[in-house]
């Protein structure tokens, strides 16, 4: 996706909402953005996307709300993709598809780490948690 029609967004303007319903994914195609977490009316900075990263994946996938709110942490360009947009592209070029994928799996298994220390911190067992659906699935 080496479009260059974008919209600019300036610092601290924001891209996505939490809570937003999402229909579509986006492209930082110049710039960088920091995607934050509210919890109990507290804004936590979670992670910094820059030049050429994805974002709002999941509402290509599944059609649900924002599970962050986005920024512009400087001046930034961002495309954005709908669904339509996304199958076409992955019909011409299903590597596109498997893009998609491994940064979904890195994002795992980023978070697979922080909870595992944030669990050691507290002193919790690591083995002993179960996911929501009571079944474990691991790639490995």
């Amino acid at each position: 996706m080496t479009d260059v029609l974008g919209k600019t967004y300036r610092p601290g303007e924001i891209i996505v909402r939490q809570g937003d319903l999402g229909d579509c994914m986006y492209v930082i195609q110049d710039g960088d953005v920091e995607v934050l977490k509210e919890e109990n009316g507290v804004q936590t900075v979670v992670d910094t996307m820059h030049t050429g990263d994805i974002f709002g994946e999941m509402a290509i996938i599944e059609h649900t709300v924002r599970s962050s709110t986005v920024r512009a942490s400087s001046p930034a360009r961002i495309m954005t993709v709908d669904k339509k947009t996304f199958i076409r592209r992955v019909q011409e070029d299903p590597s596109l598809a498997l893009t998609v994928l491994k940064v979904m799996s890195q994002r795992v298994r980023k978070l697979d780490l922080e909870v595992a220390t944030l669990k050691q911190e507290l002193g919790r067992e690591t083995t002993s948690a179960e996911p929501s659906t009571g079944r474990r699935i691991h790639g490995d």
